[in-house]
């Protein structure tokens, strides 16, 4: 039973690594989607975080904004929450309210 209870723990937390690993990407293209460097915000919200290695590998995944899926700012902020990913929130909200409004989106 032992064996079971770690394997499942462990099957559980490759599944909470691949989904902040998804989240980390959402963030960062919608960054690319929107002119902004996915770097320089997480570095306000987690300046004690240089050289993030989740954050250089989904960098790495994303494409230029022509080539991407629309990411809405609702999104983001939503997949950020998921994670209770607060600080980082909170700079994307900034970030969004500072941003000049683009013609013809709902944002």
């Amino acid at each position: 039973m032992d064996d079971y209870r770690k394997s499942m723990e462990e099957q559980i937390i490759e599944s909470y690594k691949r989904d902040e690993e998804m989240m980390i990407l959402v963030f960062a293209q919608w960054c690319v989607n929107n002119g902004l460097d996915p770097h320089a915000l997480y570095l306000q919200a987690y300046p004690q975080q240089e050289g993030n290695a989740a954050l250089s590998h989904a960098l790495a995944l994303t494409v230029p904004e022509d080539e991407a899926g629309y990411i809405s700012d609702d999104t983001v902020l939503g997949v950020l929450s998921l994670y209770s990913n607060d600080d980082l929130a909170y700079v994307v909200t900034e970030a969004i309210a500072q941003r000049k409004p683009r013609q013809g989106t709902g944002d």
